[in-house]
């Protein structure tokens, strides 16, 4: 697509970073309520509920409206009827990208809609850091998931992609303290990361659904963006 994967803008390639490609705030949250929607569509409103297997930022697509657009279902897989539970499909070898991938596809041969959840879970805390799963801090136990949970609230800028705030960040003190100006964005910010968590938890049935996704990111929307 015009615009290319999501991967592109947020990691983008030595030889084109120069070009200073970024996405803020409002930018971002559309992008995963366009994923969400998507994956709404997938698990509920499909004559049989579609398991994505792969959610990733290099399956995000970005059109010239910059529209996100969930591609790649080489691997995807069916339930037989919505609301099903995942031990009713199954399916071997590859079920997704490390770092993506919910821990308990490496116990089993199932896929679930809680499975894709996870995935959205990640994708979304990627989106908001700037880190990958796979990032090299992440190491010794450590995870991204675990490393925005111990970060938020009191180290919410530590964690924070800082391209996504050029316009809400202040340098304040001696010590060049870096503040964010606008409370709401540090509101908005720390809904959309308990979303994330949310989702991502390691349990597969105390995973946030895409229903309530949805409705908190429609709370989210009217609270902070106003349109």
């Amino acid at each position: 697509m015009t615009n290319g994967s999501l991967e592109q803008w947020l990691h983008p390639a030595a030889e084109t970073a120069q070009q200073s490609r970024s996405l803020n705030l409002a930018q971002r949250f559309n992008i995963i309520t366009d994923v969400a929607s998507a994956i709404h569509y997938l698990h509920y409103e499909c004559e049989h509920a579609v398991i994505h297997c792969d959610l990733k930022p290099s399956n995000i697509l970005i059109d010239d409206c910059m529209v996100a657009h969930v591609s790649d279902f080489g691997i995807a897989r069916l339930l037989s009827s919505i609301g099903v539970s995942s031990e009713q499909t199954s399916t071997t070898g590859i079920k997704g990208t490390i770092g993506y991938t919910p821990p308990e596809y490496g116990m089993s041969s199932d896929v679930s809609i809680e499975g894709d959840m996870y995935s959205f879970g990640i994708l979304v805390l990627e989106i908001l850091s700037g880190k990958r799963p796979t990032d090299e801090m992440f190491k010794d136990g450590q995870n991204l998931h675990n490393y925005v949970k111990n970060s938020i609230p009191n180290q919410l800028l530590q964690i924070v992609d800082p391209t996504i705030l050029p316009e809400e960040l202040e340098l304040v003190g001696d010590n060049e303290i870096m503040i964010l100006t606008d409370p709401n964005v540090r509101e908005c910010l720390l809904s959309l990361f308990s979303i994330a968590l949310a989702c991502s938890v390691e349990s597969p049935n105390q995973r946030m659904g895409m229903v309530d996704v949805i409705k908190e990111l429609n709370v989210i929307k009217s609270s902070f963006f106003l349109v």
